[in-house]
């Protein structure tokens, strides 16, 4: 995997892109010299771990054959007060939203986030050598 990561304008502004084609912005906060344009490196990883554990269980779902009308994950982290302030601590949390009159097979949830955390996901599984990484979910019933 290759990826190139370009500056922009003398600036804490960084623009990055991978074998995928596709550009991201980076930036800083303005009290370091930054303009505040876009989304903290850190932010990312948390971001890149949410995405690649949502696709796993995603596909596994669908290979289930499991219904749900939405799906996310949020993700809190703590990092450590001294240098480098790498993560310390990570939670993710999926959400299902199920229709009414529809069942979901919470085993067949709960199946597919273990084998994502547990198999699949390269990114839970690198983060998981520096931070504790919990998880939970919750299922909800949709309400229009």
């Amino acid at each position: 995997m290759r990826i190139k990561v370009r500056e922009i304008d003398n600036s804490l502004v960084f623009i990055g892109k991978g074998e995928s084609n596709h550009w991201v912005v980076m930036d800083g906060p303005e009290k370091f010299k930054g303009e505040n344009a876009g989304t903290r490196p850190l932010e990312l990883m948390l971001i890149s771990l949410a995405g690649c554990t949502a696709a796993d269980v995603a596909s596994i779902l669908n290979k289930m054959k499991v219904s749900y009308h939405r799906f996310w994950i949020e993700a809190e982290a703590s990092r450590k007060t001294e240098h480098p302030k790498v993560f310390k601590s990570i939670h993710l949390k999926y959400y299902f939203v199920k229709l009414p009159g529809i069942s979901v097979d919470e085993d067949k949830l709960k199946k597919a986030i273990e084998l994502s955390q547990d198999k699949y996901c390269s990114a839970s599984a690198m983060l998981r050598q520096v931070a504790e990484l919990t998880y939970s979910y919750e299922l909800i019933e949709y309400d229009g």
